[in-house]
């Protein structure tokens, strides 16, 4: 009796050390004697004491958050840059044994990637183009990350912080800018005022008595708004008969 219950601690005590169960997001990579066996799971595992030793490895995608860096900008100006970097790992077999510490070495490189590839860029770059610095650093930290079974699926840069002097400088830039368009307009307006106006010209130089219906309108609107002075516009074309002939009286005059 004794030994049937020695036995029993005996197995008890082998599946309490000896089995391990893995959830799905999860792998396990076996070592036997400190060689690699594969990477199992999910589900129940079963290893065989102080032989074997388990690793285990999450496959989801990990959010890495890229403190600010500071960067020189191509065009020698000192900003604050942070991101965000989405990866996972593929192969957990090289997430173990090819780098000791996959999260902390694909954080330092990041880092590292980030100064690197916004400091070959100028300001305007920098703030207008985006999609092309993410993609820039996702290709490189995945090509960077591949041998250690990681896979980066996206880089985005989150923040960019300029200095107080060069917020000010930017501010009066586009202030200016506004102004320069605004005036722009303006000319652009006044052009086509100018060049219909020249086309009524036209119209009315071939049509006189577009003249007089464009005069008594303008009567007809400056009565209408019950002013105590009126004002008539009279053209000088209707004294020139008059004008004429004073000038034919005088000059019969001084032939006598």
């Amino acid at each position: 009796m004794p030994e049937i219950i020695a036995i029993l601690v005996l197995v008890i005590i082998f599946f309490a050390v000896s089995i391990r169960v893995l959830n799905e997001y999860q792998r396990g990579v076996i070592f036997r004697l400190g060689r690699v066996i594969a990477a199992k799971g999910p589900g129940l595992i079963i290893l065989l004491p102080v032989i074997d030793r388990m690793v285990k490895v999450d496959l989801r995608t990990v959010t890495l958050d890229v403190p600010p860096q500071d960067i020189i900008t191509r065009d020698n100006v000192s900003v604050k840059v942070s991101a965000v970097v989405y990866f996972r790992v593929l192969d957990p077999v090289k997430a173990v044994v090819a780098v000791e510490n996959f999260l902390f070495a694909t954080s330092q490189l990041a880092q590292t990637t980030l100064r690197s590839v916004c400091g070959q860029a100028e300001l305007d770059e920098l703030l207008a183009e985006r999609e092309r610095l993410n993609a820039r650093i996702q290709e490189i930290l995945d090509l960077d990350t591949e041998p250690w079974g990681v896979k980066v699926s996206k880089v985005e840069v989150k923040e960019i912080d300029l200095p107080d002097e060069m917020k000010r400088a930017m501010a009066k830039q586009a202030e200016a800018e506004r102004e320069r368009r605004s005036k722009i307009i303006n000319a652009e307006g006044e052009f086509q005022a100018a060049a219909k106006l020249a086309e009524a010209a036209d119209i009315i130089d071939k049509a006189p008595a577009a003249l007089q219906l464009r005069y008594l309108q303008t009567l007809r609107e400056v009565a209408s708004e019950n002013n105590s002075t009126t004002l008539f516009p009279i053209p000088i074309d209707m004294f020139k008969p008059f004008v004429d002939a004073a000038s034919k009286g005088g000059t019969a005059k001084n032939s006598e």
